[in-house]
């Protein structure tokens, strides 16, 4: 049964999960009802972060156009333009095993393609999630849902995976942003032109 946390929980998630190597980082989402003419397109992505909690370079930053990270350990499986049906709109799956020893965490995002031009803001979005699976067994380890507390952000931090030690936990941010995917970008240490 999987661990469903609250904003700013951290568990563990190899310590309980001994041999665990390959994992699913599920996001999914709703948009309410909204006329304002343009679909919504939201967009995950990761932030591959050494011990200064910053990219070394823009190799990483994961998203669908740039789908792998951390030497091949860190794979975005693609971009889902509507978020229409159930289950996880996108996914990033990460070999824990291959991470990289001066990559400390990664951090998960989701912003909102275009969001200033569409007039957009994840005030119309809910059923926001991220989880975490067991991709060998599909087996859903850990569940943050997010709630309806967002208004006009147009970008979220919604949850870190970082190394302990020997072990990787997870941790629910849910910190929103606004300035969408430029200013996720400047947080974590990316020039935007």
């Amino acid at each position: 049964m999987a661990v469903s946390l609250s904003k700013g929980q951290k568990v563990d998630l190899t310590k309980s999960n001994p041999g665990l190597k390959n994992i699913i980082v599920g996001l999914g989402w709703d948009t309410n009802k909204y006329d304002g003419g343009h679909d919504f397109d939201l967009d995950a992505s990761a932030f591959i972060l050494g011990e200064s909690g910053k990219v070394k370079d823009e190799k990483d930053f994961v998203f669908y156009n740039n789908p792998t990270g951390a030497q091949g350990a860190v794979v975005h499986t693609g971009d889902n333009r509507s978020g229409v049906g159930d289950g996880d709109d996108e996914q990033i799956k990460i070999d824990i095993s291959k991470i990289p020893a001066d990559v400390q965490k990664l951090a998960f995002t989701i912003t909102i393609h275009d969001a200033d031009a569409r007039k957009q803001n994840f005030g119309q979005v809910s059923n926001a999630y991220v989880r975490v699976m067991n991709e060998e067994t599909g087996a859903e380890l850990i569940r943050y849902d997010l709630g309806e507390d967002f208004s006009i952000e147009t970008a979220i931090v919604l949850a870190e995976v970082y190394r302990n030690g020997s072990e990787w936990k997870f941790n629910a941010i849910g910190s929103g942003f606004q300035g969408g995917l430029s200013a996720l970008c400047t947080n974590f240490g990316l020039s935007v032109a």
